[in-house]
């Protein structure tokens, strides 16, 4: 793969001369693997001209044709699988196990996104249900936010990516996308593969940069909708500055997870094994915190260790590595510290616990206290927390003593066990004989507490950037 470049796109122009540098970093290599062209604020204030005047342009385009656009988009995608593949790998250290997945999702929200545009229906109300409508009838209509100002993370960059611009555009808005620094360079190659499917060359602006350039664009009156993928803090400063225009947060998890005396205790076992530790934990359904019922304490806690010590750590580009490594090594070393307070304040290390540059071995521990960062705030890396408990309904108050609340998972054989746990447990979804991180594309996904405001999944998302117009005829028809 040839150096990667990443660059603003405003105005149907990529930015690169006279602008601010900063180096591509492999994070599992160290390496320097290519150069990040930020955009100015004057770069920002022209993206936000363009985008207000082509949203009024954008809303005559039909249905069919922003769903012919973004069905090619899929398909050129599932062309360029491998290349997107090993973009993510090489950019963030995500292994390829993981990245083709994400690619094949991504297709899938691309397609799912176009199956929506074709659904944007409204209804009929009658009036006289009214004393003084009698005769009357209104009709609503979907229509466009306006601009969908798009903020994405670096942990599903290309995923997370399709998920903002897939019903934005389904629904007819102009879309102005900020991606993460971190995976800058996948979110140029996508834009160009918009631009390739046929996107108008100007519905999608691209702005490369950091904080200072999200906050211009939070903040600005020309951005009709904000919709946020990222850490709790991040989003509490966009809730607090957008202003009066409406505002998605996807934001952070504690993911925790019931192991009751009854469950199947290998199927728990290597589920959690498997998506405590993929994407090395970052990842914001992530399981954290596996609530383990005494009596299989023992079993479940050997099966574990078992499963996750057979995990292979290695080069994200290595068909055969199960975990890479982290973002960079500052999120390793934040791990690494959490992992020995955890240890320094009771907690057993049942594997793991090591860190080699921005690789942190897949960790277990059992028993933290529930004062240790690793239980009452969102590791963002790779570590589980085996918790003992012996009343289910003590595993459920445990599990809602957090700030979060996105998803959660149990294992039971019994289905009143499993429908009390759903019923009582405070999250936006619960899983049932499954952990916290499993998501399917086209569901309603997202979370209450501090972790967010809104639902992602196309049909649902598309709701939030769409508004509802009413049309009155007084006198029927």
């Amino acid at each position: 793969m040839s150096e990667l470049k990443a660059l603003s796109y405003v105005d149907g122009d990529w930015l690169e001369a006279n602008r601010e540098k900063e180096d591509i970093i492999n994070p599992y290599s160290r390496k320097t693997i290519g150069t990040s062209y930020l955009a100015s604020t004057e770069d920002i204030e022209h993206a936000l001209t363009v985008a207000q005047q082509i949203k009024k342009q954008l809303v005559g385009m039909s249905a069919l044709e922003r769903s012919t656009l973004l069905k090619k988009a899929a398909t050129l995608l599932e062309d360029q699988k491998e290349y997107f593949a090993k973009l993510i790998s090489l950019e963030l250290g995500k292994p390829l196990k993981n990245t083709r997945d994400e690619v094949s999702r991504s297709i899938e929200t691309l397609v799912q996104s176009a199956e929506e545009a074709n659904r944007l229906i409204g209804e009929t109300i009658p009036g006289h249900v009214s004393s003084r409508g009698q005769g009357a009838m209104a009709m609503t209509f979907k229509v466009p936010v306006g601009v969908v100002l798009a903020i994405t993370p670096f942990n599903a960059p290309l995923n997370l990516i399709c998920h903002k611009i897939g019903p934005a555009f389904a629904a007819g808005n102009a879309i102005i996308l900020k991606p993460a620094p971190q995976t800058s360079a996948v979110a140029t190659a996508f834009v160009k593969l918009l631009l390739e499917a046929g996107f108008p060359e100007k519905s999608v602006q691209l702005i490369i940069g950091g904080v200072d350039a999200g906050r211009q664009l939070v903040t600005d009156e020309r951005t009709n909708l904000v919709s946020f993928t990222g850490g709790a803090v991040g989003g509490e400063h966009i809730s607090n500055s957008a202003g009066l225009k409406k505002v998605l947060l996807e934001l952070g998890g504690n993911g925790a997870t019931i192991v009751h005396h009854d469950a199947d205790i290998e199927k728990a076992a290597s589920l959690c094994a498997k998506t405590g530790f993929s994407n090395s934990g970052q990842s914001c359904i992530s399981v954290q915190r596996i609530y383990v019922h005494k009596e299989i304490l023992e079993t479940f806690t050997e099966t574990l260790k078992a499963k996750v010590d057979q995990l292979i750590v290695g080069d994200p580009l290595s068909s055969e590595s199960d975990i890479g490594c982290m973002v960079d090594e500052q999120a390793a070393k934040r791990v690494e510290v959490w992992i020995q307070e955890a240890e320094k304040m009771g907690a057993s290390i049942i594997s793991g616990g090591q860190r080699n540059g921005a690789s942190v071995r897949p960790t277990i521990l059992l028993n933290p206290p529930k004062q240790a960062k690793v239980v009452c705030e969102e590791v963002f890396g790779p570590v589980v927390s085996i918790l003992p408990y012996e009343d289910l309904n003590e595993a459920i108050k445990e599990a809602n003593d957090s700030r979060y609340g996105l998803q959660a998972g149990i294992f039971t054989s019994q289905l009143d066990v499993a429908l009390h746990a759903a019923k009582e447990l405070e999250t936006g979804g619960v899983i049932i004989n499954g952990t916290s991180n499993f998501r399917l594309d086209h569901w309603p996904y997202g979370g209450i507490k501090r972790s967010g405001i809104g639902r992602e999944g196309p049909r649902f998302a598309i709701e939030e950037m769409t508004e509802t117009k009413m049309v009155v005829l007084p006198e029927g028809i």
